[in-house]
């Protein structure tokens, strides 16, 4: 293992930058040459690497974001481009690529090696926190703790004007986000795709007698559609006489400076990954499971995202909330 490549691709999230400076200067550390590309596997199709220094990823630990730049590389999907990316990084000399993302990234990066690429490690880093087998990704503590600010706040005009909220939070096909926010916000009630609840049966629920309420916040996750708040706003007056005002917190999730937990967690994880390529590992991620970090194979793709399985915490909160 003499030379290595490290990438973001799919959806930012705060704490890239952190995963990215801890590859480049562990493996300076052990003696490798790092590479980078720009807007992730866009940059292996347009043969642009070029060399990452230990000075190069000074005063950005800080920065949300990802300085490499990320996208969806849609024609890396096609066995030819493939074949094209490997011949180059043949040429190169490269010999391990760490992929910072997500599922998408990850099937990739798996296409990649399995086809007789380089050595590849995978760092989970979404939002979303729904990657199957590691319990935490990179960037969702900050985007709870935004998506969390933004309801403290909304919650003060509530309160002032005795007004009821929907909140919009990110989360298309799994709702951790939506449940860590619910709880820590107070929210009344918790949406997600898991989970689903009729307008009826939400109506319900909010016109049972609880203790006396002047405001109400209920967090939805984004789940099939971005928006899809205005439409439960609209059913919800029609079948119980109350207005609800829509938020939707949207790509603020995705932005600014990363908490303590996301930039420790992500250099720790980049580490991680430079040492796994040294040992010989690939076709690994690093993982976050009972308390620990360590290497597991990266999922199979065909399995889709994680999703929630904790209805015990929705019925907590429905609980907390009477």
């Amino acid at each position: 293992m003499k030379k290595i490549i490290v990438l973001t691709s799919g959806g930012d999230a705060p704490g890239m930058n952190a995963a990215i400076r801890a590859v480049v200067r562990t493996g300076h550390y052990y003696g490798l040459k790092v590479y980078g590309c720009q807007f992730g596997f866009q940059g292996l199709v347009d043969q642009t690497i070029f060399p990452m220094e230990p000075n190069s990823v000074a005063n950005m630990i800080q920065n949300g974001g990802t300085i490499l730049k990320t996208a969806r590389c849609l024609s890396f999907l096609q066995k030819e481009t493939r074949d094209a990316c490997r011949a180059f990084l043949k040429k190169e000399e490269i010999d391990g690529i760490v992929v910072i993302g997500g599922n998408g990234s990850f099937k990739g990066a798996s296409l990649l090696t399995a086809e007789g690429g380089p050595a590849t490690i995978g760092i989970p880093g979404t939002i979303d926190n729904d990657i199957h087998g590691t319990e935490y990704t990179i960037g969702f503590d900050t985007a709870r703790n935004t998506a969390l600010q933004a309801i403290d706040k909304i919650r003060d005009t509530a309160s002032s004007h005795n007004h009821n909220f929907l909140v919009e939070v990110m989360g298309r096909s799994s709702g951790f986000l939506a449940l860590d926010v619910g709880i820590a916000g107070g929210a009344e009630f918790i949406l997600t795709p898991e989970f689903p609840v009729s307008h009826e049966v939400l109506a319900s629920k909010i016109t049972t007698p609880r203790r006396h309420k002047l405001s109400s916040i209920i967090v939805i996750a984004e789940a099939d559609k971005s928006g899809r708040s205005f439409d439960i706003a609209k059913q919800l007056a029609v079948i119980t006489g109350l207005q609800y005002r829509v938020c939707i917190l949207g790509h603020t999730q995705r932005g600014g400076s990363p908490t303590a937990m996301d930039r420790k967690m992500a250099s720790e994880m980049g580490y991680l990954a430079v040492r796994g390529l040294l040992e010989g590992q690939s076709h690994q991620m690093t993982a976050f499971n009972q308390g620990r970090l360590e290497l597991v194979r990266i999922p199979d793709p065909d399995l889709g995202p994680r999703i929630l399985n904790q209805k015990d915490l929705i019925e907590l909160n429905d609980i907390l909330c009477t």
